[in-house]
């Protein structure tokens, strides 16, 4: 069957896997929640046991026992989140209690200044390793100077003088190792005239981020098989049979560096220790240079040569943590017969980045079989694309990044990389707070899926007492949640978008070059400028990595990778950029492929002496353009290098293009929260046109066979919708065309009243409105969270006539009853139903019931990020008559 069959029959794949968080209930519990679960639509779940007392102890394997059995007898499956709490690196603790030579290790670069001349001048630097109790080592030739105690925390691996010029600068031409002068603690040196600063190169467990003390050193392949010890190993002794069936993979969530808390760790633009093994020394000589000791201070130090220590220290630890790490994670999992996933932290662009980051997106992740992503804490929000915005961390959000880089940055990998066969996770929803319901969900939903995100986790059932704080909202919520009885609806929109989105190719014009190379190397431009401008002018893009592109197979004028093409390569400004892109770069231009430089060329490489780009790039060639980034969309347009036309660009339209075996899937979505989108868009497909609609799943057809077809597209706000072009003829209602006749306001008096979510479906609390306003108001119910019932009734004259109800304004999910049979369920704009048959002439009762969030009943500290919304039906109800 084809996807729209696979759909229609109600086949369509399971894309979804919330957390279930165990702390320790009783199996009566556990039990229920899996069928909550499962009510929902859903048939996967990954256990969480941030909050469980005895993790991989005999109460965990109880538990875990209950929730494996029940998902089995319910043919679902069971994802394993891989350590005792977030972020994965603990190991359980077995680190910190077993193995703490295999925690997290530093390279710490202390600075003093120093003035000269002086001869014979005593330096001591015993005190920035921690002084007597601390040893003292040299890398240098002549160790046997030295008192060497490798069992102590902290030791010094080089000493280094400089001329300083600067603050935060340096002569690079006037470095010397002076490790060999080093004799008990003390650099005796005669220093030469002017100012001089001594660099002293310590080897040091401390100074790293707070919250991952004692955590696993992510660049040494010993500490992760101690995770793998710890929890893998553990988990397949206890339930090995299930691997591969009722057990599906293990997840990690947001392992990272943890040499700095913060998404600013940028190599050479902030202070702080930085990730460090014991023979990287070694590596760096042989990568960068051979008397590399005395190049160090370049890392932290602006200097001449300071680019090319850096781009080498960064590209090879990227490559450790990649090989120590998540492939050696992903390889155990495959043996064993399953997938591994998860997701890092990308936030405020860390992705690039030490610190929260694990330096390079693509590299991080490469060994997984799904891409993934996180949105959690209000980072994306409707409108909210302006650059950083202020909310819940001191330094804000950066609204451009999450709009128009992550889910890219994501789904580019899914798209690209082979192993992971088009796939990509999101975690998502969690802690928004209380207030966030169903309309924001299906927002941030239809965000993902219009980028082509295609698996979900949604974030979470919590089977802890209600109301529980920790990252709320919960979906269940032991039946407190009044929202509940709809999740299912969102949930078999998901799985049903994501299966028309899967096994089939992205098409897409260009592809981004990812920055974090040039960020290393220099002064840059982040992915999302470019990725902005194209994403508001419709011109749909992936975003490759320097390693993908090295790869890529290059016909007809096209970049191939993994079965897509694209037409052009776009990077965004680089000061410089390695010798193994630009070689990628100069084939593209020999193969008559586009090229495109952002505002100018690189002026260095990166990773070289020779600063000369010549070579490789050439001005002269056709196939080579410099673009400023304000006239890149009409260059692209010149040059016919889009996929889609709008009649006019649209700031807030997105649209993705699926090709799948005997159609094109078009998906497109209006993201702004307050503007409808009335426009045109011509396609190069040819067929039959048809509009799906996910949430209902019924098939339109819209026109019969035809060429380059264009859609006539109207989207109110947040609004999305699918059509479908194939040369197949698919059973579907035909869409009869009507004018709107005339639209009357419903002015009779409504009945209302209230339930909470344990009381529903008996209402309470009556009363009367004859003008529909915010029933959270403070005059009416400000502390109201449930459903809202409004009750009345009207007269039509001609039920012939195509007909329906406009709710107009809703907070936020509205089920529509005429004369008793229910309409329909909207959780989004527009909030119209069709009256079909169920209208009859003479008069009809309409009830219309409302569901609100917990926010206004909790108002919790989560839910003070984002404004509360009224609640219920505001301003006008309309019946629309067409002709």
């Amino acid at each position: 069957m084809n996807k729209i069959e696979i759909l229609l029959n109600n086949q369509e794949k399971n894309y979804i896997f919330p957390f279930l968080w165990m702390h320790g209930e009783d199996e009566k519990t556990i039990r229920s929640y899996i069928d909550k679960i499962y009510e929902s639509g859903i048939k996967e779940v990954c256990v969480e046991p941030r909050p469980h007392p005895d993790f991989a102890g005999p109460r965990w394997w109880g538990d875990l026992r209950v929730v494996i059995e029940s998902a089995k007898e319910k043919n679902m499956r069971v994802w394993l989140f891989d350590d005792c709490h977030f972020p994965t690196g603990y190991a359980n603790g077995a680190i910190k209690n077993k193995y703490p030579e295999l925690r997290e290790k530093y390279l710490k670069i202390n600075q003093l200044d120093y003035h000269g001349p002086q001869e014979d001048a005593g330096i001591i630097v015993k005190w920035h390793a921690g002084g007597e109790r601390n040893s003292i080592m040299n890398v240098g030739t002549d160790k046997n100077k030295l008192n060497i105690k490798k069992e102590n925390e902290e030791i010094i691996i080089g000493v280094v003088a400089a001329k300083s010029t600067g603050y935060s600068s340096i002569d690079s031409s006037t470095l010397i190792d002076l490790t060999d002068k080093l004799e008990d603690g003390v650099v005796y040196w005669d220093i030469p005239e002017g100012q001089w600063r001594i660099f002293v190169l310590v080897q040091t467990y401390n100074g790293g981020e707070v919250s991952t003390e004692n955590y696993l050193n992510p660049i040494d392949s010993k500490a992760t098989q101690v995770l793998i010890d710890e929890v893998y190993e553990t988990h397949y002794e206890q339930f090995g049979e299930y691997f591969g069936s009722t057990i599906a993979g293990f997840f990690s969530d947001e392992p990272r560096f943890g040499n700095v808390k913060g998404s600013n760790a940028s190599i050479g633009r902030f202070e702080m220790v930085l990730p460090w093994r014991a023979d990287l020394m070694e590596l760096l000589s042989k990568e960068i240079d051979s008397d590399i000791c005395k190049l160090l201070p370049l890392l932290i130090s602006d200097g001449q040569g300071s680019q090319r220590i850096r781009y080498g220290y960064m590209n090879i630890i990227s490559d450790l943590y990649s090989k120590n790490f998540t492939d050696k994670l992903a390889n155990w999992c495959v043996k064993h017969n399953l997938e591994y996933v998860g997701h890092v932290i990308e936030d405020n662009n860390a992705h690039a980045r030490l610190g929260y980051g694990t330096g390079h997106f693509f590299r991080a992740i490469s060994g997984q079989t799904m891409s993934g992503i996180d949105v959690v804490l209000h980072q994306l929000l409707p409108g909210m694309d302006k650059e950083y915005f202020r909310t819940f961390t001191s330094i804000g959000w950066d609204g451009e990044f999450f709009h128009y880089t992550l889910a890219k940055l994501g789904s580019s990998l899914g798209h690209l990389d082979s192993k992971k066969k088009g796939r990509t996770l999101c975690e998502l929803y969690g802690a928004y707070g209380w207030s966030e319901g169903l309309n924001l969900m299906k927002w941030l939903t239809d965000h993902m899926l219009v980028r082509g995100v295609n698996h979900f986790i949604p974030h979470a059932f919590s089977m802890a007492p209600f109301p529980d704080s920790d990252c709320a909202p919960h979906f269940y919520a032991h039946g407190n949640n009044p929202q509940y009885r709809y999740l299912s609806h969102l949930m078999n929109y998901s799985n049903r978008v994501s299966e028309l989105i899967s096994d089939g190719i992205h098409i897409a014009s260009a592809l981004i070059l990812y920055h974090a190379e040039a960020e290393w190397s220099g002064n840059y431009m982040l992915t999302q400028k470019p990725a902005k401008a194209l994403t508001q002018n419709q011109i749909d893009f992936d975003i490759i990595s320097g390693d993908l592109l090295k790869d890529a197979k290059l016909n007809d004028n096209k970049i191939i990778v993994n079965k897509e093409e694209f037409k052009t390569l776009i990077i965004p400004y680089s000061e410089g950029l390695p010798k193994e892109i630009l070689e990628s770069i100069k084939r593209l231009v020999d193969n008559n492929i586009s090229v495109i430089f952002i505002d100018e060329l690189p002026s260095y490489i990166s990773n070289s002496l020779d600063t000369g780009v010549e070579k490789y790039l050439s001005i002269n060639n056709e196939n080579l353009s410099v673009v400023q980034l304000d006239n890149l969309v009409s260059y692209l347009k010149e040059k016919q290098i889009y996929d889609i036309l709008p009649e006019r660009s649209e700031e807030y339209l997105r649209y993705y293009h699926y090709k799948q075996k005997e159609m094109d899937v078009y998906l497109f979505f209006n993201e702004s929260p307050d503007s409808t989108i009335i426009n045109k868009i011509a396609t190069n497909s040819n067929g039959i046109i048809y509009q799906y609609d996910a949430m209902e799943n019924k098939l339109i057809k819209i026109k019969n066979r035809q060429k380059d077809i264009v859609v006539d597209l109207v989207l109110a706000p947040q609004e999305a919708t699918i059509y479908i072009i194939s040369d197949k003829e698919f059973k579907a209602d035909t869409k009869e065309h009507y004018s709107l006749l005339k639209e009357e306001i419903i002015k009779t008096k409504w009945n209302v009243s209230l339930t909470d979510s344990n009381g529903y479906p008996n209402f309470s609390d009556k009363f009367v409105m004859e003008k529909l306003t915010n029933i959270s108001s403070p005059k009416l119910y400000p502390d109201f969270s449930g459903t809202i019932k409004y009750e009345t009734v009207f007269s039509i004259e001609d039920e012939k006539q195509e007909i329906e109800i406009d709710l107009g304004n809703v907070y936020e999910v509205a089920e529509v009853f005429l004369n008793g049979v229910s309409l329909g369920v909207k959780m989004s704009k527009p909030y119209t139903f069709k009256l079909y048959d169920k209208v009859k002439n003479g008069e009809n009762k309409l009830t219309v019931e409302v569901t609100n969030t917990l926010g206004t009943s909790q108002k919790d500290f989560l839910s003070q990020y984002r404004s509360l919304q009224p609640s219920g039906i505001i301003g006008d109800v309309k019946i629309k008559y067409y002709k």
